[in-house]
């Protein structure tokens, strides 16, 4: 089974991107989310790249 990548909208917080990385990678959720609060404060590209994976990755179909 292929594994595709999406936003879960229904654990994430606010898009559902750090969700749906979680469920892609098969990690928690909240690593993600300390990684990419990390990468705003230290460089400030994390905000860019969250509002493009929010705009680019699909959401998941609601079943």
């Amino acid at each position: 089974m292929k594994k595709k990548l999406y936003r879960n909208t229904k654990e994430g917080m606010i898009f559902g991107v750090c969700a749906g990385l979680g469920d892609y990678l098969n990690i928690d959720a909240a690593f993600i989310r300390i990684i990419w609060l990390l990468t705003v404060i230290c460089y400030g590209t994390g905000l860019l790249a969250y509002l493009l994976a929010a705009l680019l990755i699909i959401p998941a179909k609601s079943e």
